[in-house]
């Protein structure tokens, strides 16, 4: 049998073994079909294959994503309907099962399986097993509440059970972008969260370890089949293989919910200061949480800040050209502590760290809240509304949006002194239309007293790379997706990935 050998320019790829010529061309019709055969000549058994640009070649290996989608001690897979799962790692045959549990017991692996009627009891399992399991059922297979394409791998390490999902980079896409954006946004709006999400996950990809990436908000959601839709599919498939580019290298497309206004250099969140991840205006006025309030009251504020016994004052050390803060200084009963925003936000619960803080009298607040905010009139076009308790379970985007609490301003739209405030803009200055204009955030001046502290903020997460409120705005106003990604990732070009690898 001749061995076959693709030959191009300084690398040879081995397709396989043949009998015969007719075999060969017959075995070749799938990839020359879209290359040029520049010669094919015969030396021996040996048949060589002269082919021109070998890039179809490579397409047509499609990546695959290990997504981490469970991390904990106790654990349950299970099929979809008849069609068994096909579980490997137990024994040396691939078993077909209808489900199975594992648990971690005392630092034993337990694992309970049932196949057809028949459930066995819980017995052990080695710490190292590793367990594959696949489907041939297109509806999934269930792990807890959700459903996921492609195989799952359950491992046992020091963090506890872990899940991977191993599925295409297309299928994985699909899901994320119905996670992060509803399925009744913009076209335009969905397409450039396909391409942002791709460049990241791909990214990601050549991380080292069991996983490449989280399936929750820490890195980008994903919730499996049920967040796969019509119009989340079609943006995939629109933007096929597309993602972003500088100086020929994947970006970091980071993205975050609303940035309040203007989004933030990437030098005052991270270490490093990239040059596509500058500041730019945002057209997210629409938002629900684009003007956010929050109220901590003395028992809150010891359980946030237990070294110092509380919070009697907030002072601003440092804030960004954005007014963001970076730096703070927490004053209480027991002395002082130094936060960085990045540390202050995560204590308090904060949307972002374009806040600011008033201390006041909880009584004299509630009789007469105009002692402490003064209205201005017309600033938001629409009222400020929280999406419902549907919206808010189903979509990530809403990840960041307070848990319960009443509103402590009203009404919501104080005007009041700024530290350095948001400069006004427009889609004119940006791309040549009129249609929407921004105004620039009031904020709070950093007076503090009495005992109950309140906090107003602007836009939810950390501000940097593309707003998903302000692509929702800017494709409302007609802009493609491609302009929406440019507007948010300076410098960059949107390529396939193909040409990368």
């Amino acid at each position: 049998m001749p061995l076959i050998y693709i030959l191009h320019k300084q690398s040879a790829l081995l397709l396989g073994w043949c009998l015969n010529a007719d075999q060969i061309f017959f075995k070749l019709v799938p990839v020359l079909r879209s290359v040029p055969v520049v010669s094919v000549s015969f030396l021996g058994g040996l048949v060589m294959v002269l082919l021109g640009p070998i890039g179809p070649v490579i397409a047509a290996k499609k990546p695959v994503m290990r997504v981490l989608v469970f991390q904990g001690k106790q654990l349950k897979v299970r099929s979809d309907g008849k069609r068994p799962l096909l579980v490997t790692g137990l024994t040396s045959a691939e078993k077909k099962m209808n489900s199975l549990e594992v648990r971690e017991q005392n630092g034993r692996l337990n694992l309970k399986s049932k196949v057809s009627r028949n459930v066995r009891s819980w017995r052990t399992i080695p710490r190292t097993a590793k367990i594959k399991i696949r489907s041939n059922d297109p509806r999934g297979i269930w792990l807890g509440n959700r459903r996921y394409r492609g195989q799952l791998q359950v491992v046992f390490n020091d963090n506890g059970l872990q899940v991977v999902n191993y599925v295409g980079l297309e299928k994985y896409l699909a899901s994320v972008v119905g996670s992060e954006m509803p399925k009744s946004w913009p076209e335009a709006a969905l397409q450039a969260q396909a391409v942002a999400a791709r460049t990241y996950a791909l990214r990601k990809q050549r991380n080292a370890g069991s996983y490449d990436i989280k399936s929750t908000a820490e890195s980008q959601v994903y919730l499996g089949i049920e967040s796969e839709t019509l119009s989340t599919n079609n943006a995939v498939k629109n933007t096929r293989s597309l993602v972003l580019a500088y100086q020929g290298k994947l970006i970091n497309a980071v993205f975050h919910s609303s940035s309040g206004g203007l989004t933030e250099r990437s030098g005052y969140v991270w270490s490093k200061q990239l040059p596509y991840l500058v500041s730019v205006s945002d057209y997210d006025q629409i938002s629900p949480t684009y003007l956010w309030d929050k109220k901590f009251r003395p028992n809150e504020l010891k359980a946030s800040f237990p070294e110092i016994g509380g919070v009697r004052n907030i002072e601003l050390l440092g804030i960004s050209p954005t007014g963001r803060i970076l730096r703070a200084k927490v004053n209480g009963p027991r002395g002082a502590f130094f936060v960085t925003g990045k540390e202050l936000r995560r204590r308090l619960d904060l949307k972002s760290t374009l806040v600011r803080f008033k201390m006041v009298n909880p009584y004299v607040f509630k009789k007469d809240p105009s002692k402490y905010f003064s209205t201005a009139s017309n600033y938001l076009s629409t009222p400020t509304k929280s999406p419902s308790s549907v919206s808010r379970k189903s979509l990530g985007f809403w990840r960041d949006w307070s848990k319960g609490g009443e509103s402590i301003f009203d009404p919501r739209v104080p005007e009041l002194i700024a530290p350095p405030s948001l400069q006004s803009s427009s889609l004119k200055s940006n791309f040549g239309s009129t249609k929407f204009k921004i105004n620039p955030p009031p904020a709070i001046s950093p007076s503090f007293q009495n005992t109950v502290l309140l906090a107003r903020g602007f836009g939810s997460g950390h501000g940097v790379g593309m707003s998903q409120w302000g692509a929702r705005g800017l494709a409302q106003n007609g802009l493609k997706f491609d302009q929406i990604l440019k507007h948010y990732y300076k410098g960059v070009e949107i390529i396939r990935y193909q040409r990368l690898y």
